[in-house]
């Protein structure tokens, strides 16, 4: 008897060793949030955090609250914790640069989401980046007003300026208004700060107090647009119809119920997830992407093809379209 005991307590200090060595081989990343009151940055870090748990990976996730001091704080707390990689999403190319060089300094590999970062940090000191190619959805948001709005006089209810993703989405503006000459016009733009629904509603406010003559709204977010709506139901001037990018739940139901007239949505889910993948695949195989950026998909979407949404709340769904399961 006295034998057995002594069996059942080595294999218990057995399994506690394996248990306690399991768990200090967990992986474990850093996720850098720009701002995770904004929706779109909330639902790509979920999506993130789902994959991790899907592969056994714990995450930290650091919210930088749009602070560019705040996110120098949470790179160094995430390199202090001895992380075994690193998700940022940016917000600048020139603060990316900065984190991306205190990770490399710190031999932490680093993948990026939501901006092509190749103009702002040399290819080999980052894994990949995956986001939106910002033109292509401004593009497709003019294309679509143009040959969906009778004589389009548009508001461009506008990000922020000096990020990158607003300057972007104007290339993108630009070209289609350049393609669709004498067809479409923008007689206004004014920019936010935070991409909220609080400024689309201040901005689209003062717009309409100008006095300039406008018959539709390109709104720069879904939280924007939502704004953008309430100011429309201030003055009665709800008939004028509303295109945004993103593709949140709120603007299906906005879709859904006629506030907006369509949506160029990009399934942020499907980023958070991609950027989990190239990190993961790095990590833990050495793998690097044969491109150095990859694009999120551009769906317009208005009431007649609501079937093509893909949500972003349906972190499984996403999960299994990048790693091929759908």
């Amino acid at each position: 008897m006295k034998k057995l005991a002594l069996i059942a307590l080595a294999l218990l200090l057995l399994l506690s060793s394996v248990s306690a060595l399991a768990a200090e081989d967990k992986l474990v990343y850093g996720n850098i949030a720009y701002y995770m009151a904004d929706d779109w940055n909330m639902h790509s870090t979920k999506a993130f955090t789902f994959a991790a748990e899907k592969n056994g990976v714990e995450v930290i996730v650091m919210d930088s609250e749009n602070s560019i001091e705040t996110s120098i704080a949470c790179m160094e707390s995430l390199i202090q914790q001895g992380v075994d990689g690193i998700c940022l999403f940016p917000i600048s190319g020139p603060q990316a640069a900065t984190l991306i060089d205190m990770a490399n300094e710190a031999g932490i590999p680093i993948t990026i989401e939501n901006l092509d970062i190749s103009a702002f940090a040399p290819d080999d000191s980052y894994i990949h980046a995956v986001g939106c190619v910002y033109a292509d959805i401004g593009y497709a948001a003019i294309e679509w007003l143009a040959k969906n709005i009778e004589n389009p006089k548009v508001f461009y209810c506008a990000g922020a300026v000096g990020g990158g993703v607003y300057e972007f989405y104007q290339e993108g503006v630009d070209k289609a208004l350049a393609d669709y000459a004498g067809q479409i016009e923008i007689v206004g733009i004014l920019n936010t700060t935070n991409w909220s629904t609080e400024d689309g509603l201040r901005l689209t406010e003062n717009f309409i107090n100008s006095g300039t003559e406008f018959n539709a709204i390109f709104a720069n977010s879904d939280q924007i647009a939502i704004g953008c709506y309430q100011a429309l139901e201030t003055f009665g001037m709800t008939d004028i119809p509303i295109v945004s990018t993103g593709g949140s739940p709120d603007a299906y139901g906005m879709i859904e119920e006629g506030i907006e007239a369509a949506n160029m949505t990009a399934p942020v889910s499907l980023q958070g997830v991609m950027a989990f993948k190239d990190l993961h695949e790095y990590v833990t195989e050495g793998k690097i992407a044969e491109t150095k950026f990859s694009n999120l998909p551009v769906i317009p979407v208005g009431k007649d093809n609501m079937g093509d949404w893909i949500d972003w709340t349906d972190y499984a769904f996403a999960y299994d379209y990048v790693y091929g399961l759908q």
